[in-house]
């Protein structure tokens, strides 16, 4: 077969593309974007029942509206996506082929079959057992089976990830090591093997207690194993999405790394230590012993926020390298206020790092100390902060690469481009809305999954604070917006990639405005970067971290009464 009906030539990036390797992103990323409207419109229906002006469901509608939202929105859509993500990091971010197309393509038909036999299960209405499914809550086999087959297909798009690494350094299809894009990917992959296996050990009992072949799983070994796959997994979005940050910011703006040692440091510490992040959701169970949790939310935990800091600073430190370099040197900020703000992949990347940041990272390292979790614990404060990590963090870096993905890969002109520019602030604003809300709701005490905030139908009346009815109100709004910025998503990803101008093969369009060059191009050394923006940018979200943090522990005081 001749080397042009293999590859093709990217007008763009200069990259060869394989054509097995871009027919699979292209169904990878389509799937995703099916599952992600399916699990968004399950959300809408949930956050409008927590309303409590609104109470949209009866509560057996609502545990299964749970249920589907937290198995399409936190693993399908994001894990189909990570597989497309995989792929374009090493077959074409490598120039290579694709390693055995045909077990690809297996990955792929077993990730959709396993989906669809968990969404069936859940819709069958006997299998709302929500996300974490903690036994001895049961649901039907097929859930268990759908869950399974849809794993065991995700681990083989990790095998073909690995073999194409493979392929590309027999074949010398680039030099040295590989690029830090491709190594973040890796570190993704590598953490979605300790996940699946974590999921395999856990699930296949329950499954096989489901069908009544085993009498009973323990409840606390069940949680342990459990959060091997469902934290880990979270862990896989991050190295995924960082990893796409730095595709962002280099296609976009060249920006290259400050220093490629330090980001795949931070990247190993993921390996190491992020995975046991998952401890913070076992901080309130009895059995499990005090050594574990301090190691766990101690040494592990800061070392693992040390890599997501690492790269916090060093994507926008080389954004900022990259824009005075090109003269944007006045004042701390023109090389941010210069950026491309109305390129919605920028607009989408950029968000996506800060509320990661400022949102979901703080909450997160609170979340993970022992003595405040007690407050917080299975309240709704948990998903208020990983909404503000998957959500705002991966889900939106996922869509503004996608603006990229339209004419790379699917080799389409994007439709809607004004509704594209806006689509991702007012999903960010929406997400920030959702995450902030819950989180303040959960300080003051609302339980996590409740359907009924009121308890009209319990025995024992419980009043929660007038404020609290008013964050579950806000929270409504907000997902209102989330909801309505998710759709337009939808419709312009949807509406170009079955209907956009197609591309000539060599069309050189990205359909956004990209950067242009300043008025003074001297900027620092070869050797030396200067990036006062991005140390300023740093100290406020330290001071922001160091006030959070104080205000918990006095709010924890006055909770025990200590002072």
């Amino acid at each position: 077969m001749s080397a042009t009906a293999i590859f093709r030539a990217c007008p763009t990036t200069g990259l060869k593309v394989n054509r097995d390797a871009e027919k699979l992103i292209r169904w990878n990323a389509v799937a995703a974007v099916v599952f992600l409207a399916i699990g968004g419109t399950f959300a809408l229906t949930v956050a409008l029942t927590r309303w409590p002006a609104v109470h949209l469901l009866p509560p057996d509608w609502f545990y299964l509206a749970l249920t589907a939202h937290g198995f399409d929105a936190l693993l399908v859509w994001i894990i189909f996506f990570e597989i497309a993500v995989l792929y374009f990091a090493s077959a074409v971010v490598l120039n290579s082929r694709l390693a055995v197309p045909k077990l690809a393509w297996t990955q792929f038909w077993m990730m959709l079959v396993g989906a669809l036999l968990t969404n069936v299960a859940v819709l069958q209405g006997d299998s709302s057992v929500m996300f974490t499914s903690y036994v001895p809550l049961q649901a039907s086999p097929m859930f268990y089976l759908g869950i399974i087959i849809f794993a065991v297909g995700a681990l083989i798009g990790c095998g073909v990830f690995f073999a194409t690494l493979v392929v590309a350094k027999e074949e010398k299809t680039y030099q040295g090591s590989v690029p830090l894009v491709t190594f973040g990917a890796l570190t993704a992959a590598i953490i979605a093997v300790f996940t699946i296996v974590s999921g395999a050990i856990i699930l296949i009992p329950t499954f096989l207690w489901s069908l009544g072949l085993v009498g009973t799983i323990d409840t606390l070994m069940y949680k342990l194993v459990w959060w091997g796959l469902g934290h880990s997994s979270q862990q896989v979005n991050v190295s995924a999405h960082v990893s796409v940050w730095y595709l962002t910011a280099a296609i976009l703006l060249g920006a290259k790394p400050l220093s490629e040692k330090i980001s795949r440091f931070a990247f190993l510490l993921y390996i190491f230590f992020l995975q046991l992040a998952s401890a913070h959701h076992l901080l309130a169970e009895p059995g499990v012993s005090i050594e574990w949790k301090i190691f766990n939310t101690s040494y592990a935990m800061y070392l693992a926020v040390m890599g997501s800091m690492i790269h916090g600073m060093t994507v926008p430190g080389a954004i900022e390298a990259a824009q005075r370099a090109r003269g944007f040197t006045n004042g701390l900020f023109e090389w941010l206020r210069k950026a491309p703000w109305s390129n919605p992949a920028f607009s989408g990347m950029f968000l996506s790092l800060v509320l990661f940041g400022f949102v979901g990272g703080i909450s997160g390292v609170v979340l993970g100390t022992e003595q405040i979790n007690l407050i917080m614990h299975n309240t709704i404060y948990v998903p208020g902060h990983f909404h503000g990590t998957v959500v705002a963090g991966t889900t939106l870096a996922f869509m503004g690469v996608t603006y990229l993905l339209i004419p790379l890969v699917f080799r389409r002109e994007v439709m809607f481009k004004k509704m594209a520019q806006v689509q991702p602030w007012l999903f960010a604003v929406g997400a920030t809305g959702i995450s902030m809300f819950m989180m303040g709701a959960g300080t003051l005490g609302v339980a996590r999954r409740h359907w009924d905030i009121t308890f009209a139908d319990a025995p024992m009346v419980f009043d929660y604070p007038a404020a609290a009815f008013l964050m579950m109100g806000l929270n409504g709004l907000s997902a209102i917006l989330a909801a309505l910025g998710g759709a337009m998503y939808v419709i312009v990803t949807v509406g170009s990639v079955f209907f956009g101008r197609k591309l000539a093969e060599d069309e050189n369009h990205l359909g956004f405005p990209a950067v242009s060059a300043g008025t003074a191009p001297v900027y620092g050394s070869s050797t030396h970067h200067a990036i006062p923006g991005t140390v300023v940018l740093v100290a406020i979200f330290f001071v922001a971290f160091v006030l959070y943090y104080f205000v918990n522990w006095k709010y924890l005081s006055e909770v025990w009464p200590l002072s």
